[in-house]
């Protein structure tokens, strides 16, 4: 797409304003809050301004002064233009506004504009607007001339010799653009249809046809296409076609000025005979786009002049002029007079009230001007004074200095920083061109790329980046990229993802931190799942393309902020016509392809599966000695498991959990012989938090001439009970939640199953040793509860003696041994209890040592045989002798139902 020169546009908008532009339409708002439909009527003029005032409104934005407009508007009940003024005729014709820069006055005076009583003719307009832009631009034969003609196609046309105004309009490179409104009758039935579908008029795009369009429409459309074709540029469209294209992200392509400076390879100075010296251009490859930014206001209230009592009576009532004025930065400089070093400190008297200058004040601050400031750059607890603003720069010469060639292979991507630029050769110079190409063409066949060294200008800071040659159809060039100094890289260092080294300098291979090959296999089927380069729509030939392209991705921040300041400044009233929602061009990458997404639903779930992917609680701060919590980021989240309490405090833990509702008494924990005297401290120290919970205003005994600890404080902080969505068994106290559970009698069997999950979960973190005493005490409480449920006098009043159904005993079996059938009783038999809780304990990187607990046990942890369950009142499908083999290698048939082949314990 060739290069549009910016600016030296003068553009001339011709408007109708005839009777039939009075008419009512319904227009389509955004969703309400609650998502309500919303609809609002206006005008045919209206809704026709609305396009005028947004391309006014972008050579507003735009902000330059060669952007001009014109408006002239057909219909009028004046006859107000150049022609008539010389020659009569072109009646009801005026120029409304005169060619110049827009501002927002323009935008106001277009609200001024009504429907009138009289027609006029769209032919006349467009000559009137011919001649008037063709006067202003007599001496400006370069800028570009454009007309836009905006009217419904029902006013009545003379349509004699229009060939020779399309002659002229050739002539004078005039592009003519024509946009037509829908009339619409209030009682039209299919109302809702044309204002959904967008259409205005006849429209081959929408697939639309007017119906009972009127016959002067008919032959007015037919003549403005016949105009057009004559033309070397113009277009025919309609309203709602034009207001979508202009709240399309727009991307102008324009042509960046060309900057003269030498290319140099070699040392000119000495060795002149040895080196190259070219004249080059630069220009600008790329530069970053930022949004407008915004203006503070304030509100400002016009001053009164002084009047006298009596015309202050009479403007008692009156309400004073509000006016909205731009706040505008002021620095003011004070020095400290007592202050010894006289730092001298710069306040914005906007933002700081400055002490007023009393006798009272213990520092007296007194005003300076910026002239008799001394700029200097601190050092240390001093200042190093620089009368000159700066110090002595380096003696560099302008140009771009080649230093040295590399192997583009070994380029590193990252690096490059900054804004790109082309380097061409002298477009003036034939032998400039020639050898600036053969530098290219060196540069391109050996794979290399240069080191330069660029001044921009004769004495400034010099930057270091790399120039890489790149050969266009018709020319070759160098392009630029900057790179950083050593001083600006920064280096982060972490460990490794697949390497580890233990205390003992030991490199490990296998770790639940490094990946498997089972994990790394379903990571990459997830990555091609995720492929982009064959997400996209199907080109001609039916072939996949890309999903993403650079040259559509639209900065979300600019157009938004563009489309924002467009609609305030068209709209009114912002609560009845609130912003429209964003065009779909600028939310197209804003989620995934539905193509990718559903190619990686079954590795997403792969992964999750083998990396055992769960929703982290967020951490608990841990209370201190003193009894002061430490305070919690809401981002603080754990990434991998940390330590787990041990296994007595843990137990002291859940006998408060359980008594929750009882006063708390103070125990003490004892520990093990084999402990430290630090742990030992330790452990007192959260036994006196956890369980010495005593009243506010209890005073705490002293022993032993100890420091008197901090008051207890009247709320503990909450403990997270480590339960997943799902379960009511968690991971912190999960003894405690069973037996909790159970006493509620119905939910057993979820009880059960939860409990077994939350078993093998725990027994697979790092540093679970500590709990491996507590999981099997849960287990062997949990083998327990199969045969009978005890509920105690800590849970309820009496005792009770429940026998369990053959389900709970099943369900122990099950864990242990799956049936056959187990699709019939998909609550318990999914969960093979011990043989996967085997099966990952003897695995790597498993946890071995767990699992010879688990077998030092025993029978204690074993099948429940029909033996044991007779005596509790239950039943069971095992025998005694198949619960006691269940201990050999290999395990062909029970007499119990059961004949898979599995490997129990060893």
């Amino acid at each position: 797409m060739p290069a549009e020169r910016a600016g030296y546009t003068v553009t001339m908008f011709l408007i109708d304003t005839s009777p039939s532009m009075a008419k009512l339409r319904t227009i389509q708002l955004p969703p309400g809050p609650n998502g309500e439909e919303c609809t609002t009527q206006i005008t045919q003029l209206q809704w026709l301004l609305q396009f005028v005032k947004l391309k006014i409104q972008e050579m507003i934005y735009n902000n330059r002064k060669t952007d001009q407009c014109g408006v002239i508007v057909f219909g009028s009940e004046s006859s107000n233009n150049i022609i008539h003024a010389a020659h009569d005729g072109y009646d009801h014709v005026s120029e409304y506004i005169p060619i110049g820069r827009p501002n927002v006055n323009t935008l106001s005076k277009l609200d001024e504009l009504a429907a009138t009583d009289i027609f006029g003719d769209p032919i006349d307009a467009l000559i009137v607007g011919i001649e008037t832009q063709a006067q202003y631009l007599a001496k400006k034969k370069t800028w570009t001339r454009k007309i836009v003609l905006v009217t419904d196609g029902e006013s009545p046309i003379e349509v004699e010799d229009w060939e020779a105004t399309a002659h002229k309009m050739n002539s004078c490179n005039i592009n003519l653009t024509i946009v037509f409104v829908l009339s619409l009758h209030a009682n039209h039935p299919s109302i809702d249809c044309l204002v959904n579908s967008g259409a205005d008029f006849d429209d081959e795009e929408f697939g639309y046809t007017e119906p009972d369009k009127p016959k002067i429409k008919q032959i007015n459309e037919t003549f403005y296409h016949q105009f057009v074709s004559k033309l070397e540029s113009g277009f025919v469209g309609t309203c709602s076609d034009a207001l979508q294209e202009t709240a399309k992200p727009d991307i102008k392509v324009t042509k960046s000025a060309l900057m003269g400076t030498i290319l140099r390879l070699g040392d000119v100075e000495t060795r002149s005979d040895e080196a190259i010296e070219l004249t080059v251009k630069t220009s600008k490859c790329t530069a970053m786009s930022r949004p407008k930014s915004w203006k503070k206001f304030a509100v400002r209230e016009a001053k009164r002049k002084e009047a006298t009592q009596d015309e202050d009576e009479e403007m008692e009532g009156e309400s004073e002029k509000v006016t909205f004025a731009q706040l505008k930065m002021r620095s003011e400089y004070y020095v400290e007079q007592a202050d010894a070093e006289g730092d001298v400190k710069m306040e914005d008297n906007e933002v700081k009230d400055l002490q007023p200058e009393d006798e009272e004040s213990p520092h007296h601050l007194e005003k300076v001007e910026k002239e008799q400031l001394v700029r200097g750059f601190k050092y240390g607890t001093t200042y190093a004074p620089c009368p000159d603003g700066q110090f002595p720069r380096l003696p560099t010469q302008k140009g771009i200095e080649i230093c040295g060639f590399f192997l583009a292979q070994n380029f590193r991507r990252e690096l490059s920083m900054g804004e790109i630029q082309y380097v061409w050769a002298d477009p003036t110079s034939s032998k400039q061109q020639a050898a600036l190409s053969s530098i290219v063409k060196a540069m391109d066949k050996k794979g290399a790329m240069a080191i330069a060294r660029w001044v921009s200008k004769d004495g400034m800071d010099a930057k270091m980046g790399v120039l890489t040659p790149v050969s266009f159809d018709e020319v070759d060039c160098l392009i630029w990229a900057q790179m950083p100094f050593a001083d600006d890289v920064r280096k982060y260092t972490f460990a490794s993802l697949d390497k580890l080294v233990n205390k003992k300098g030991e490199v490990l291979t296998e770790h639940p931190f490094i990946p498997t090959e089972e994990q790394l296999e379903a990571m990459d089927d997830f990555v091609d799942g995720m492929d982009l380069m064959q997400a996209g729509p199907r080109d001609e030939e039916g072939h996949r393309t890309p999903w993403y392209n650079t040259l559509e991705s639209y900065n979300p921040s600019v157009h938004r902020t563009k489309q924002a300041m467009f609609h305030c400044a068209v709209v009114s009233d912002l609560a009845t016509n609130p912003l429209p929602p964003p065009h779909p061009d600028l939310l197209q990458y804003f989620e995934p392809p539905k193509r990718a997404v559903n190619n990686s639903i079954d590795s997403l779930e792969k992964c999750k599966s083998v990396f055992k992917v769960k929703q982290v609680p967020k951490r608990v701060a841990k209370a201190r000695k003193d009894g002061h919590a430490h305070a919690h980021d809401e981002d603080d989240t754990l990434l991998l498991e940390g330590k787990e309490p041990a296994l007595h405090r843990t137990m002291s833990q859940v006998q408060i959990t359980e008594s929750s509702s009882s006063k708390f008494s103070p125990t003490k924990v004892k520990p093990s012989a084999n402990e430290s005297e630090t742990e030992d401290e330790d452990e007192e120290e959260e036994g006196l938090l956890l369980d010495q919970v005593k009243e506010p205003g209890t005073p705490a005994t002293r022993r032993n001439n100890q420091p008197l600890p901090t008051p207890a404080r009247s709320v503990s902080p909450e403990v997270d009970p480590g339960r997943a969505p799902g379960r009511i068994i968690g991971s912190t106290y999960p003894l405690a939640d069973f037996k909790k559970n159970i006493a509620q009698g119905d939910v057993v069997t979820k009880a059960v199953e939860d409990l077994a999950a939350v078993i093998t979960e725990i027994v697979m973190r790092p540093f679970s040793s500590r709990r491996h005493k507590e999981l099997l005490e849960c287990m062997q409480f949990l083998r327990d509860t199969a045969l009978l449920v005890r509920l105690t006098s800590e849970m309820s009043v009496h005792i009770h003696m429940i026998a369990l159904q053959e389900d709970e005993i099943d369900a122990w079996n099950a864990w242990v041994f799956p049936y056959e059938n187990s699709q019939s009783r998909p609550d318990y038999f999914f969960r093979r209890f011990l043989v996967d809780l085997k099966s990952k304990c003897t695995s790597e990187p498993g946890n071995g040592e767990f699992w010879s607990e688990v077998k030092s046990v025993g029978r204690g942890i074993s099948l429940i045989s029909n033996k044991e369950a007779k005596q509790n009142g239950g039943s069971s499908k095992v025998s005694e002798s198949g619960a006691i083999n269940v201990r050999t290698d290999n395990i062909s048939h029970f007499n119990c139902g059961y004949s898979r082949q599995v490997q129990f314990l060893d």
